[in-house]
């Protein structure tokens, strides 16, 4: 993960072991290595933002997100010259050699065309009011401080839910067609499910934010329709494929919406944030022990 802003460079490191930080030092970017078993995606973010505190506006990028142009960054932080704008998000194109469904899912979801979305954009866009993607996204640092910062251990999506508190505190975000980078996933139809067990788990963490802008389900009812048409028409040998993936998703959505009655060490499996339950499964197990220390 790359937390930048005009004057600094910052890379955070879960420990990798492919020399990544050696090479990042070795251009002059600023480092910050954490135990992989550590990274959270709220609260690893929300100590970027700490650290980067002489920085006006702070850019997220992920490290599998590459840079279409020169002017991407530009482009992003643009958006902040409207005073309303606290959080923009740039346009996420497949990568090269990607395949036609995974080239779609990113089509669909980032269009060429930018918008600017607000309280008023619930009306027509309900949930993807709120949408934000922290894989290319850019914060105005005064404002995200004043929602609170990132959610600190977060399974999934604290850039959706930093958007929908931004949203609803009257606060605008900006989608940039033009703030464009290479980032997409081919993921197998197991992938497919935990990732969306994540995403099922996460709403029913934050039932506010569906409370509030409209259920999930909408926006994948557009998805797969939209999907379906493209491949009757370019290549109807994929749509058994297609429909094993849509029901692989949805499965994995409604098991992590229940996630509150399997056990931890379950989900460690079912999840791809493994980390996120291992912590909680560590946490149980030490409660356990000391359950079982006689009291003196």
């Amino acid at each position: 993960m790359l937390a930048s802003c005009v004057d600094r460079a910052l890379v955070v490191d879960s420990s990798s072991q492919d020399g990544t930080v050696e090479l990042m030092r070795s251009v002059g970017f600023e480092t910050c290595v954490i135990p992989g078993i550590e990274f959270d995606h709220g609260g690893t973010r929300q100590m970027a933002v700490e650290m980067l505190d002489d920085c006006d506006i702070v850019i997220f990028l992920t490290q599998d997100a590459v840079p279409l142009s020169e002017t991407s960054i530009a482009n992003l932080v643009a958006a902040f010259n409207d005073d309303d704008v606290v959080i923009a998000y740039g346009r996420q194109l497949p990568r090269p050699g990607a395949g036609l469904i995974e080239a779609h899912a990113r089509l669909f979801g980032y269009p060429s065309h930018s918008c600017v979305k607000s309280k008023e954009s619930i009306k027509s866009l309900g949930l993807r009011a709120a949408v934000v993607s922290n894989s290319f996204a850019a914060y105005r640092r005064s404002s995200l401080l004043e929602l609170g910062g990132f959610p600190e251990d977060t399974l999934f999506g604290e850039d959706t839910l930093t958007g929908a508190k931004a949203i609803l505190a009257g606060w605008k975000i900006a989608y940039v067609g033009d703030a464009e980078v290479y980032h997409s996933h081919g993921y197998t139809l197991t992938q497919e499910f935990k990732r969306y067990f994540d995403n099922g788990a996460f709403y029913s963490h934050e039932r506010w934010i569906l409370d509030a802008f409209g259920a999930a389900e909408g926006s994948g009812k557009a998805y797969v329709l939209s999907e379906m048409k493209l491949l009757l028409r370019t290549a109807p040998w994929l749509l058994p494929f297609s429909a094993i993936s849509v029901a692989m998703k949805y499965l994995g959505y409604r098991v992590g919406a229940m996630e509150q009655l399997l056990p931890n060490s379950l989900k460690v499996h079912l999840s791809m944030n493994k980390a996120y339950w291992r912590r909680r499964l560590r946490a149980e197990n030490v409660a356990t022990c000391l359950q079982r220390i006689p009291h003196l």
